[in-house]
């Protein structure tokens, strides 16, 4: 990135939030895809994921607040065949097989149980 002296500019993504009208479902759906939970507080009705070096948290929401599409969220992962397979494993139903994209992706998607799209990738070797 070219940096002028004294710019300011975004540096990284801290976390995510997305919005769950039932918590302890979403935790159970996130888990099994091999998110790993650092904090749970059903008290506050909030939990915490680690993704690297930044997180993914889903809040509790209103629960007569109807799901709706909002965009898509896309996490690198090392093995995208192997994502799918675990997906699989616990039933889950990805959109559609893991696939190479003419951007230089293997990718492929699944929703969670409030409706947000998730995207797992993997740049293709060039």
């Amino acid at each position: 990135m070219n940096k002028k002296r004294g710019e300011v500019y975004i540096e990284s993504l801290s976390a995510l939030t997305l919005a769950t009208s039932d918590i302890g479902c979403a935790v159970k759906f996130y888990e099994k895809l091999g998110f790993q939970l650092v904090k749970e507080s059903p008290a506050a009705r909030f939990a915490t994921f680690r993704v690297g070096s930044q997180y993914l948290n889903i809040t509790m929401e209103k629960p007569e607040r109807a799901p709706c599409w909002w965009g898509r969220a896309i996490f690198y992962v090392s093995d995208v065949d192997a994502i799918y397979q675990r997906a699989l494993a616990f039933d889950l139903e990805p959109e559609f097989a893991p696939r190479d994209a003419p951007w230089g992706e293997r990718y492929f998607h699944i929703s969670d149980p409030d409706g947000h799209e998730l995207s797992f990738a993997r740049r293709l070797p060039e």
